[in-house]
């Protein structure tokens, strides 16, 4: 199981090393649509990838200079009736929580963090 783990962790890196990283709500702006929701840090997608909504992959993106993967947030998000991962990338461990909180602050949507 250990490998399988490991495995799934680089295919993410991968993902991540071989797409271009596109931010479209950088730290502290609001969500076009919530504009009490402000995002807490750089927020947005992977270029030429495709999730659940038909937009890129979704990313958070942290202060640390290394950018490798650290966690993902796996999202179910009751109002559009899906769901998708979020791929954390460059966090500090300050930075995953507040990912973490801004994702669960609504009971329409809730989010499981799952650490590298």
């Amino acid at each position: 199981m250990m490998e399988n783990q490991e495995l799934f962790w680089q295919a993410l890196e991968r993902l991540v090393a071989e797409s271009e990283i596109v931010i479209d709500r950088p730290k502290q702006t609001a969500h076009p649509k919530y504009s009490d929701m402000i995002y807490p840090l750089d927020y947005g997608y992977l270029k030429n990838t495709t999730a659940m909504d038909g937009g890129g992959i979704d990313v958070y993106v942290g202060s640390d200079e290394e950018r490798t993967v650290k966690a993902v947030l796996c999202i179910v998000d009751l109002l559009k009736r899906d769901s998708e991962i979020k791929i954390l990338i460059g966090c500090t461990k300050e930075e995953i929580a507040e990912a973490n909180q801004f994702q669960n602050h609504s009971n329409n949507m809730k989010a499981l963090l799952i650490y590298r």
